[in-house]
């Protein structure tokens, strides 16, 4: 049977999804995207110049991938539901991940304003997935408001620092009946297959891959680790156990 995700009415058989910020070259990113096979790409809308095609990352992204633009850049719900009309209304699509971020030292996203943008734009009939704090009570919301999925933070955008917030993102995971994608912070493949072995339906790479010496290469370790970290929840990991239990009998031999 076919692993599958579905998110907004699409099936998505690649739970790795890719950012195009960083990036050495544009071309890069179609190598990226090509090496990894990641079918759902973000891209901020301030990054598109549609008068430049050369300049235009758009002409970049194969067609076949689903856009996901996001609102980076927003301070606010109102600004947010504006930049997501203006991409909508330039073409590119209904899926939008929403960013709301007013803190410019660490980045963090303002859950109450994810919140409003949340509920604004999925009246709309825009397929919403937004970046937050990992909160039980604000994920909650967004399920109610309608959000396609959640997706909290592991830790700092382009840190590479990994699940900081790990047991917070477990709790979403336990309790959430959404899809719950884990965003910004992961540095290393090994942490998105452990991201996909506490049950996140996919995670959200792009800083680990864009400033590696190769991101082509890259991003198919992290495709493959996204992979093993999904196989290894579907196949159930063994208990931990707080002393030692032998693998095969102590008994009947040297009698």
């Amino acid at each position: 049977m076919t692993d599958e995700l579905v998110i907004g009415g699409k099936k998505l058989t690649n739970r790795l999804f890719l950012g195009t910020g960083k990036f050495p070259s544009k071309k890069m990113i179609t190598e990226a995207l090509r090496r990894s096979g990641a079918q759902v790409v973000t891209v901020a809308l301030r990054r598109i110049d549609f008068e430049a095609q050369e300049e235009n990352v758009l002409n970049y992204i194969p067609k076949d991938c689903i856009l996901m633009p996001n609102t980076s850049g927003a301070r606010n719900a109102e600004e947010a539901v504006r930049i997501a009309e203006i991409a909508r209304a330039a073409g590119c699509g209904n899926w939008v991940k929403i960013e709301v971020i007013s803190d410019n030292k660490y980045l963090l996203p303002d859950n109450y304003e994810t919140v409003k943008a949340t509920e604004i734009l999925v009246k709309k009939g825009f397929v919403v997935l937004p970046y937050m704090h990992p909160d039980l009570m604000v994920a909650k919301r967004l399920q109610e408001a309608g959000a396609a999925a959640v997706m909290p933070l592991g830790s700092p955008i382009g840190s590479n620092r990994g699940l900081k917030t790990k047991e917070m993102i477990r709790i979403l995971i336990e309790e959430i009946d959404l899809p719950v994608i884990v965003d910004a912070g992961i540095g290393r493949p090994s942490q998105a297959a452990e991201a996909m072995e506490m049950g996140a339906a996919a995670v959200l790479v792009n800083t680990a891959i864009a400033t590696a010496d190769d991101p082509p290469a890259m991003a198919e370790a992290f495709s493959l680790a996204v992979q093993a970290g999904r196989k290894a929840f579907l196949a159930g990991p063994g208990r931990i156990k707080e002393f030692a239990e032998a693998s095969s009998p102590l008994t009947g031999f040297l009698r």
